[in-house]
């Protein structure tokens, strides 16, 4: 008897939602638990759905789904994230890996290919398309970068807040950690971001895993 995966979806775009729903529902492995829209709704209902996997977009309003998966992997520790986007730059990769990811296919994945992944990485696998493999090895067989000059202007202890967020630590936690208030880390953070000149969370962690590999 086939495993039973439980399936959640999480994207803006009705069709393209409608036909991964048709898809889970024709699948008898599969069993769909929820499908959302918005990611302010997924992060309320999502922990009590329980999924195995879900299908996450990137490009959502408010939101958007890396800070999806890196909120829900907090409380969901065990469920895995694949991500189905269209985005395949480096960026978006390494920051989505970085949130909690565990696999990453672009949208014009075959229904079959995108079935197989979804029993890979119930598996334990980390399904990514062949273009997005590509790079991920690319980034890693380059001859290590020398620091960027815009990292190494951080302070020590910019330094430091930036690697805790990279390791997914909420405000608060960063707080606790380096025995500051919060008031202080979201300082520490808006100067990180004006100095790597940077908008968000998940940029900065990608610049900060440039670095590191």
């Amino acid at each position: 008897m086939a495993t039973l995966h439980r399936i959640a979806i999480v994207e803006d775009d009705t069709e393209t939602r409608r036909l991964l729903v048709g898809m889970v529902r024709s699948t008898p492995p599969l069993q769909l638990v929820g499908e959302y829209g918005a990611t302010d709704v997924a992060v309320a209902r999502l922990p009590a759905d329980q999924p195995d996997v879900v299908l996450m977009d990137i490009n959502l309003p408010g939101m958007n789904g890396i800070e999806c998966v890196r909120q829900l992997k907090l409380v969901l520790p065990s469920t895995q994230f694949l991500m189905l986007t269209v985005y395949e730059d480096q960026n978006h990769i390494f920051a989505a890996l970085a949130a909690g990811a565990t696999g990453y296919l672009l949208k014009n994945t075959k229904r079959t290919q995108l079935l197989e992944a979804i029993t890979q990485i119930s598996n334990g696998g980390s399904p990514m398309s062949s273009a997005i493999a590509r790079k991920v090895v690319q980034s890693f067989a380059r001859p290590p970068a020398a620091p960027s000059p815009v990292v190494e202007s951080l302070s020590p202890r910019e330094q430091a807040v930036l690697e805790l967020i990279a390791k997914g630590f909420l405000c608060k936690e960063i707080a606790d950690q380096l025995g500051v208030t919060g008031h202080t880390v979201n300082t520490y953070i808006r100067r990180i971001y004006e100095k790597l000149q940077v908008r968000s969370r998940s940029q900065a962690v990608a610049l900060y895993l440039k670095q590191s590999t």
